[in-house]
């Protein structure tokens, strides 16, 4: 110690200083978590509609649970097929508590406190599971490891036929989230009580996950992800370490399947299915994975396809396609990768050089975008009879049949190619710009 000390003592006032900084208190990282809650308070009083909440409901959900498999794939590398497993199995237990509690007598006003509570039952429900998968999953890794989650998967999926009396059959299992006397006003009922709920536990799950990713066993989690036969050398045993991780995702992802739970007021086989473990992990991958907020972002985006645009068009699925074949082809490490990217640009302070090459680019972008969404639709309606062979573009009615809407089709093809050319040379040129040293 006293070495230290005359080391610190014998470096020029400039080093010492830096090397005793300390910074208890980072006010950008209170500020996006204050931001964050405050989006979430006043969403509902900015968009009160039904289908507004049930789609922010949703993507809170799937936030906690993308974020759950983040912690698998993005921070300890283990890519999983059967993660909808913890979610589901936790949705499960989640809904025989809740039907327990709401058929107990004398339940007065505990009824709201206990479906409040009820993501706790979920999140241990999933833990527990955790507990037993992931110690036979967890003693391979990479593909022996994604392929033995996906027979678990596949295993918990066939037994919701076997076992009707935990999993309700083909029907599922259904319950009622008000429970018990109103506590305060609040029972659950209404949409918006429960966002709130969904918004609170999202919040909690949220900081807490980031939480972890800043103790040892996140970074050592990272390490293994990276360098496992390093990790080993130490002295560390990755197969503890992973399955240690999977128990803690699992717990993530039981809140997620709990808050289904309450939300949907009834599970389903679908909970376990490999549909819904790929959804995760396409909102993961869009996302980015490897960063906090990126598998955020992914979840947003994979629910506002499932939900939003599914109501607006039949081809939301090739849509869906579409924009992740060209995540990977052009952004493989997601949009989070992309906003990444421009840190250092924005450190420099020439942020503004890239803005003038955007607004062009994004001209011909949106014209491409345009003919892609009139010929897929028009296409559609083709094939589609119950549509009378008529497609709606933006608010118009368009007859296929006709040669006039592929001409305008055509051309809005070409122009926008063309122009998307032309503005990816300019946009080079601005990235060149930016990147330069500054002169002294």
């Amino acid at each position: 110690m006293e070495r230290v000390m005359s080391q610190q003592q014998a470096l020029p006032a400039n080093d010492r200083a830096r090397t005793l900084r300390f910074k208890p208190f980072n006010l950008a990282r209170w500020l996006i978590w204050g931001t964050t809650a405050l989006a979430m308070l006043v969403l509902p009083l900015i968009w009160p509609q039904g289908f507004a909440i049930t789609l922010l409901s949703q993507m809170g959900i799937m936030i906690i649970f993308a974020l759950s498999y983040n912690m698998l794939l993005g921070q300890a590398g283990m890519l999983s097929f059967g993660h909808a497993v913890y979610a589901g199995l936790g949705a499960f237990v989640a809904v025989h508590l809740l039907n327990r509690i709401g058929a107990a007598p004398a339940l007065g006003i505990g009824g709201p406190l206990a479906v409040a509570l009820l993501p706790v039952a979920g999140g241990l429900g999933g833990a527990l599971f955790g507990v037993l998968f992931g110690y036979v999953t967890t003693r391979r890794a990479g593909t022996t490891f994604a392929m033995i989650t996906l027979g678990i998967g596949e295993m918990v999926f066939a037994s919701a036929l076997m076992l009707p009396d935990f999993f309700g059959g083909e029907g599922g299992v259904s319950t009622n989230r008000s429970i018990g006397e109103p506590l305060l006003g609040i029972s659950f009922g209404p949409a918006r009580q429960v966002y709130y709920l969904i918004a609170v536990w999202c919040l909690i799950s949220m900081a807490l996950m980031y939480a972890w990713t800043q103790t040892p066993l996140g970074r050592l989690a990272n390490a293994v992800r990276d360098n496992p036969e390093r990790v080993a050398f130490v002295g560390y045993d990755t197969q503890r370490v992973r399955y240690l991780v999977v128990i803690l995702s699992a717990f993530f992802a039981g809140i997620a399947g709990a808050l289904s739970c309450i939300n949907f007021e009834i599970v389903t086989a679908e909970n376990v299915s490999a549909v819904r473990s790929g959804a995760v992990l396409l909102a993961a991958f869009i996302g980015g994975m490897g960063t906090f907020f990126g598998p955020i972002i992914g979840a947003v985006l994979t629910v506002f396809f499932t939900v939003a645009l599914s109501g607006l068009t039949k081809a939301w699925l090739l849509y869906l396609g579409l924009f992740f074949v060209l995540m990977v082809m052009y952004a493989p490490g997601g949009i989070a990768s992309l906003l990444m990217m421009h840190a250092p640009i924005l450190r420099r302070g020439k942020l503004g050089t890239l803005l003038p090459a955007y607004g062009v680019a994004i001209v011909p972008a949106l014209v491409l975008l345009a003919a892609l969404i009139a010929t897929v639709e028009m296409l559609y309606a083709v094939q589609d009879d119950s549509a009378g062979g008529v497609a709606t573009l933006f608010g118009l009615s368009v007859q296929p049949a006709t040669w006039m809407p592929w001409a305008v089709t055509t051309v809005l093809w070409a122009a926008g190619a063309v122009g998307l050319r032309i503005a990816a040379g300019r946009l080079r040129a601005a990235w060149d710009l930016a990147l330069q040293e500054r002169q002294p």
